[in-house]
């Protein structure tokens, strides 16, 4: 295994760079880019919401990422003793390394549950159980999961277990190779199935909403709600915020800047939610699905276009298979951020905090499960369930602010400052930060995030409220 040293300490190191890219994108793409990214993309008006979504990604996200990378690598620690090896730990940034382990064990208290819906319906798609279903019956099945709260608890169960043992074993030995594998296999799966899906009959339609920009629908969408998704989506799609890539950014050495690396995960995590596109929406429109339905999208539609296509039930298989490698490569990579800041904290070795942090996930992950079924009556006015509350205060609370005090940090001067970021950020070969580029990270980005925390808020608990009343 290979290590690096820090003070008295060594930290383990990935051993490739396509090993670094591939966790990393592995980090970022989950659910939200087969799911969300879509979604988004019916409900805010087709090909000009994806061309605005990729000039968000480029112009807020890569910058943000590089951010947090730098962070992480000139550190050489977890996100909870990132700023104690920065010189910064008595400091008011102290409290954004514990908001990012709070982040990181609530996301996975909602997102572990989340997984296991995938890998359900796997098994059930492979085993038929879908096929001659009427469209009713396809969604009452999807009800009738949520309320089987034993099933769900064993599956979550089984797959918290399996990650750990992933991530118990290594980095370089656990974590990267398995994640390589199911990164290259998730690319494949999706490609097959996006070429099958665009020679449907009828596809054409679908591919013409999704690439073609169409101005009537964006003004019709309301343009300044149309940018603010984007934005939103492009911000949230690279899991920024909560050290979850600043731990990758550790394990890595000083042969590559970092700005080109950003560019590489972004572009391959951007790569699986357009995928997602080139599959669901031929499908959609050439079963005359609509494609803003949200999470009946996957969960409901998709198993009835499976039982219409011939091999449908092979389909089907593949497509939750890569929905359930998206989700795992996810959980697999914040459990390694999870266990990291325990080894940090108390000084354990990997294998101990492995079981440690498993037996607290097993425990802290219940709650989201029977809150759909035994405990359905807890509820938040404007929030909704127990996952609905834990998702809000992960993405509207934690994730901005998060990506906000990482961006501050590395250009004001009462953090680690500009000179000392850009030094990090371009150690190595490849793309480099620029100097023009600083007025823009210290003033513009900040800008932005402020601009989706409070948007994120506004949707929440002013959901009837239309921005574009304030040009009026």
């Amino acid at each position: 295994m290979e290590k690096i040293s820090n003070g008295t300490a060594q930290r383990e190191h990935l051993k490739s760079r396509l090993g670094f890219i591939l966790i990393s994108a592995g980090c970022a793409i989950g659910v939200g880019n087969v799911w969300k990214f879509p979604w988004m993309v019916g409900q805010y008006g087709g090909g000009m919401f994806v061309l605005i979504y990729l000039a968000c990604l480029l112009l807020m996200g890569v910058p943000a990422l590089t951010m947090e990378f730098a962070v992480g690598r000139a550190a050489q620690k977890s996100p909870a003793k990132i700023y104690d090896a920065l010189g910064k730990g008595n400091t008011p940034w102290k409290i954004h390394s514990w908001m990012a382990v709070l982040g990181n064990l609530v996301l996975m208290m909602f997102y572990v549950p989340v997984a296991s819906w995938m890998l359900r319906y796997f098994v059930d798609m492979a085993l038929g159980k879908f096929q001659g279903l009427t469209p009713e019956a396809v969604g009452g099945a999807f009800d009738a999961m949520m309320l089987d709260w034993k099933s769900m608890l064993i599956y979550s169960a089984i797959l918290t277990v399996v990650c750990f043992i992933i991530n118990s074993t290594g980095v370089d030995k656990g974590v990267e190779k398995v994640s390589k594998v199911m990164m290259i296999a998730l690319l494949v799966i999706m490609i097959v199935l996006a070429i099958n899906s665009i020679f449907l009959p009828g596809a054409g339609e679908g591919l013409k909403f999704y690439l073609v920009p169409d101005i009537e629908n964006f003004m019709a969408t309301g343009p300044i709600n149309v940018i603010v998704g984007a934005m939103n989506q492009a911000f949230f799609t690279l899991s920024l915020g909560i050290g979850s890539m600043a731990i990758f950014g550790s394990y890595i050495g000083k042969d590559r800047a970092l700005m080109g690396e950003s560019v590489n995960v972004s572009l391959l995590d951007t790569f699986v939610a357009f995928t997602s596109g080139l599959i669901i929406f031929p499908a959609c429109y050439a079963y005359g699905v609509a494609p803003d339905a949200g999470p009946g999208l996957i969960f409901v539609t998709l198993p009835n276009i499976f039982n219409n296509l011939p091999g449908g039930r092979l389909w089907g298989a593949l497509f939750f298979v890569f929905m359930s490698f998206a989700a795992i490569s996810t959980v697999i990579a914040v459990f390694e951020n999870i266990l990291s800041c325990t080894m940090d904290i108390f000084n354990w070795s990997r294998k101990k905090a492995a079981i440690v942090d498993c037996i607290a996930i097993l425990i802290l992950m219940v709650p989201c499960i029977l809150g759909f079924s035994v405990w359905s009556n807890i509820a938040l006015p404007k929030i909704g369930n127990i996952m609905d509350m834990e998702d809000f205060l992960v993405s509207n609370l934690l994730l901005p602010i998060g990506a906000l005090a990482f961006i501050l940090f590395c250009t004001l001067r009462y953090g680690w400052g500009w000179k000392n970021f850009v030094n990090e950020a371009n150690a190595g070969k490849g793309m480099k930060v620029q100097n023009w580029m600083r007025w823009y990270m210290t003033i513009v980005l900040p800008i932005m995030i402020v601009i989706i925390f409070v948007m994120g808020l506004i949707s929440k608990f002013a959901p009837d409220f239309n921005i574009m009343d304030l040009f009026k």
